[in-house]
């Protein structure tokens, strides 16, 4: 793999919680670093505080709603005109089962379940976006941050208009991420490009998890480190299509090896994030 020190890295959800902790351990490395937020100001002070931290200056900043596929295919073009490579995604940004909306049914902007279209559709098209600048950038890597949590999508449902819950919304918006990665993995040659998925930990310390009234049941460290390995480990060169319980393979959710289920998302995906 590149060294760290010469490696572009985009990380999502940058500005607090997981993404914030893989992005400060990357920056103390020297990595240039593309930070993406919502919200301007969080984005400035986060790139202050791990610069001013790391002594890193190769650190910028990318704003975009990932409740807008407008917004969010606008961050790829941005992205494509600014860089030359990018040799890591780390598909991080996502929201939980309660925040926003208290549990409450909502939708995007482009009238999509808010948990599929932020969690999923977004990284979908981000990914989609960039692809052609991350395989310009052999040997890159791929990472979505996914989840245990993984629930069955229902086709003729998805955006869970008949029977709602913010649990079923959530699990299954991760376990679509999985079924991205899988494809991604067949889609791509491994010793170019490799796309993993992980859950990083268990309950730990972020908004998600306090604002579903959880108790946290591991450290922030513990999802940082299983993240960054799938990132920056030279042993994983050229290991691809795999979903990590931490940092042990493990099964996904059966559906996510059902090659049916998975062209259905693949072309829903497509024609949601790339209308013609």
């Amino acid at each position: 793999m590149t060294p760290l020190a010469e490696q572009t890295i985009l990380v999502t959800g940058a500005t607090d919680g997981l993404g914030k902790a893989v992005a400060a351990s990357l920056a103390g490395e020297s990595a240039r670093l593309i930070l993406h937020g919502r919200d301007d100001a969080r984005l400035e002070a986060t790139a202050d505080e791990l610069g001013g931290t790391s002594g890193n200056d190769e650190i910028r900043c990318y704003r975009a709603d990932f409740a807008s596929l407008d917004s969010v295919r606008a961050l790829g073009d941005e992205i494509a005109r600014d860089y030359d490579r990018l040799d890591a995604l780390v598909n991080n940004a996502g929201i939980g089962t309660k925040l926003p909306g208290e549990g409450e049914r909502l939708e995007s902007r482009d009238g999509h379940e808010l948990r599929f279209a932020v969690n999923y559709l977004a990284h979908y098209a981000l990914t989609r976006s960039l692809l052609p600048l991350i395989r310009d950038s052999a040997p890159a890597r791929i990472v979505n941050v996914s989840s245990a949590g993984q629930a069955p999508i229902d086709f003729d449902d998805v955006m869970l208009e008949r029977h709602y819950s913010g649990v079923q919304a959530y699990c299954q918006s991760k376990l679509a991420q999985v079924m991205f990665t899988f494809d991604l993995a067949e889609e791509l040659d491994p010793s170019a490009v490799t796309a993993n998925c992980l859950h990083p930990a268990t309950y730990m310390p972020t908004k998600i998890v306090h604002a579903a009234g959880v108790n946290p049941a591991s450290s922030l460290e513990e999802g940082r480190d299983a993240t960054l390995r799938l990132v920056t480990d030279p042993d994983l060169d050229g290991v691809s299509g795999h979903y990590f319980n931490g940092t042990r393979e493990e099964a996904a959710h059966p559906q996510a090896y059902d090659e049916d289920a998975r062209r259905q998302l693949r072309e829903l995906s497509e024609r949601l994030c790339f209308p013609t």
